[in-house]
């Protein structure tokens, strides 16, 4: 089908949207479009200044015979802050607070709009990291473990704490609560991660950093690297954690059950405190 200029840029750039980084040849749009490499490159031109001046991302582009284009999502420090922040507001709700000093969290968790801001947000953060795969705990951080997933082009893995006969063969580990000091087994199908894959860590919320510290001797089980762990929210305790190499997006610095207080603040990404 030929398109007009207008017709292309709709449509490239939606294609775009859809398929982060990953290449598409020049070749690829000049067939789908019926146009002259010449005319996708100038459309392209447009599309990567549009993009980068509204902070959606940046095209990486290629030359060569084999030139073409990768967009590489991405968010302006200040718009991301802004997210964090109403996040924070919300965060801070006393009706949140549950027995037992823990929060109602799943309205936010259970929102696919806040939960692919969030994971821009970390895609973002680790464009440059090379992420193979996306790893989670199967607990309520599988929705945002998709949504970075989605931005960086890569699949999940998620890491139970049962076995389950679809999943055949798997490789499991015990590890140590980091709140509760009890030993804990997790496990992970064979076939979920590829030997050599870079892995990227996301969870919701981490305390000491015990499930984290596990997730990440696993990876080793799978002759994997690990290129880094985000969690959308930390506790702040006295104890050390168990593990450095991750970021947060926000923090939980104290719980007053009594007065129905919350505090909440911006988490390492904004600090700086971070590996």
């Amino acid at each position: 089908m030929k398109y007009r200029r207008s017709g292309r840029l709709v449509d490239m750039t939606e294609y775009l949207l859809r398929h982060p980084h990953r290449s598409v040849s020049l070749t690829f749009f000049s067939d789908r479009y019926g146009s002259a490499k010449s005319s996708i490159s100038e459309d392209i031109g447009i599309v990567k200044e549009v993009f980068e001046s509204k902070g959606i991302g940046r095209l990486a582009t290629s030359a060569g015979v084999s030139g073409g284009v990768t967009f590489v999502p991405m968010i302006h420090e200040k718009e991301a802050l802004e997210t964090v922040e109403k996040l924070i507001h919300s965060l801070e709700d006393s009706t949140r607070l549950l027995p037992g000093g823990y929060l109602y969290m799943m309205d936010i968790i259970g929102d696919p709009q806040r939960m692919q801001e969030l994971g821009r947000i970390f895609a973002s953060f680790y464009k440059e990291a090379g992420v193979d795969t996306v790893m989670t705990m199967a607990t309520k951080g599988i929705p945002l473990a998709y949504a970075v997933a989605s931005h960086l082009n890569a699949p999940v893995s998620i890491v139970r704490h049962e076995q389950r006969v679809t999943e055949g063969s798997i490789i499991s580990i015990n590890y140590v609560s980091g709140s509760s000091q009890r030993i804990q087994t997790m496990s992970l199908a064979k076939r979920s991660l590829k030997p050599g894959s870079n892995v990227l860590i996301i969870d919701d919320f981490m305390k000491a950093g015990g499930t984290i510290r596990g997730m990440m001797d696993l990876t080793e089980e799978f002759q994997c690297t690990v290129a880094g762990a985000g969690v959308l929210m930390e506790a702040v305790h006295e104890k050390e954690k168990l593990v450095d190499n991750y970021v947060s997006l926000t923090k939980l610095s104290s719980v007053d059950a009594k007065g129905r207080k919350i505090q909440v603040e911006k988490g390492t990404m904004f600090s700086g405190d971070h590996s």
